[in-house]
């Protein structure tokens, strides 16, 4: 390595140990390593650059989607193994061919090792063209602030992306002066993926056509707009102190009369937040429909929201709560000659179905979801 591939590489560690000192803990880390360039250049800067004494640990899942990935896996056990980082492997039980199952997956596999590990920190490679993508997909969607925000750096519970200040190339020049292997992974260049056409099409075609420096731009525009989301969180923790919450183990409810005080975005944000913290995230849609009901509500009225939210009036007090739900003795003939079972959605219940040709089988009361 030569003396200015060395200066390269010192700055870039020192870079990136000022950008992991803030979040640095004595929680055991979890680098989740795929095998690309930009976890496996991850990885390595833990093992090599963080000097502070803390657990390390890598984790690999196969989503079992192409031929290449158990031998993926193997590679990555190999790398580990010669860095001396343990490494826990994880492995879908069919293919997963889906993004969204393979996300969810990956998630629901990470976050058991992170627990197992003891209350660990997963650590994610998404660095700044990453964001970049994340904002634009988001935008042509239709989001608002929260979801222009894109990703987070650190959010709860223990998912941290210390990658998200540098660039791709940046990256990549580090994994090329430490001599750094990784795997390429063919599914990054078909265009069935979404996440593909914005990467390869939609992005590059901008910013030649367009705006040179779409990309740094849309990363600001994530900065600028969770500073505002962090700004209107503010504002409503002091708002929602004024409206004498009160919950339990059923609903939650407010002063109706403060609330009518509000209007506009200030009112759909209180209404979004006080649903939220029900766990009954509202749409735009929901957010206005719960809005205009405020606006014209007599105690004792309700209504239904998507997702299974019910909002009321009782007196003086606003109420967020469960749809009640009611489970019907019936029966119900399946015009099919076969065995068989399947779901049925119930008074707001999904419930497991079962029949056969010899007659027709009540719904079973079993909750799936």
């Amino acid at each position: 390595m030569s003396e200015d591939q060395v200066s390269l590489v010192r700055r870039f560690q020192s870079k990136f140990r000022s950008a992991c000192s803030s979040f640095l803990s004595d929680a055991p880390i979890v680098v989740a390593i795929s095998g690309g360039l930009d976890s496996v250049a991850l990885l390595h800067l833990f093992r090599f650059a963080i000097t502070q004494s803390h657990q390390l640990h890598a984790a690999h899942f196969d989503h079992c989607s192409r031929d290449e990935s158990a031998a993926d896996a193997q590679w990555v056990s190999g790398l580990c193994r010669a860095w001396g980082v343990p490494l826990e492997l994880g492995r879908a039980k069919e293919a997963l061919m889906s993004e969204e199952s393979a996300r969810n997956a990956r998630h629901d596999f990470l976050e058991s090792v992170r627990t197992r590990v003891g209350e660990g920190v997963v650590v994610m490679a998404h660095h700044a063209d990453d964001q970049a993508e994340t904002v634009l997909f988001r935008m042509v969607r239709g989001s608002g602030l929260r979801g222009l925000s894109g990703m987070s750096e650190y959010r709860d519970p223990g998912v941290w992306r210390p990658l998200l200040p540098f660039w791709r190339d940046e990256i990549a020049l580090y994994a090329q002066d430490v001599c750094l292997n990784w795997r390429e992974d063919p599914t990054n260049r078909e265009q069935r993926f979404t996440r593909n056409i914005i990467r390869n099409d939609v992005l590059p075609e901008i910013e030649s056509r367009v705006a040179p420096a779409a990309r740094r731009s849309l990363v600001r525009l994530a900065d600028l707009a969770r500073e505002d989301e962090e700004a209107w969180l503010s504002l409503l923790n002091e708002v929602l102190e004024s409206l004498d919450l009160e919950q339990d183990r059923e609903a939650l409810s407010l002063d109706f009369k403060r609330i009518t005080e509000f209007h506009g975005a200030v009112r759909g944000r209180i209404l979004r937040e006080v649903a939220r913290r029900h766990g009954y995230p509202l749409d735009a849609t929901g957010t206005r429909l719960a809005s205009d009901f405020v606006d014209s509500a007599q105690s004792g009225r309700q209504i239904d929201l998507t997702g299974g939210l019910r909002l009321r009036r009782d007196l003086d007090r606003l109420v967020f709560s469960t749809k009640a739900v009611s489970i019907v003795d019936r029966s119900v003939l399946i015009s099919n000659s076969q065995p068989g079972s399947g779901t049925a959605l119930l008074g707001g219940r999904e419930l497991l179905v079962e029949w056969s040709p010899e007659k027709s089988l009540d719904l079973m009361s079993e909750c799936l979801a």
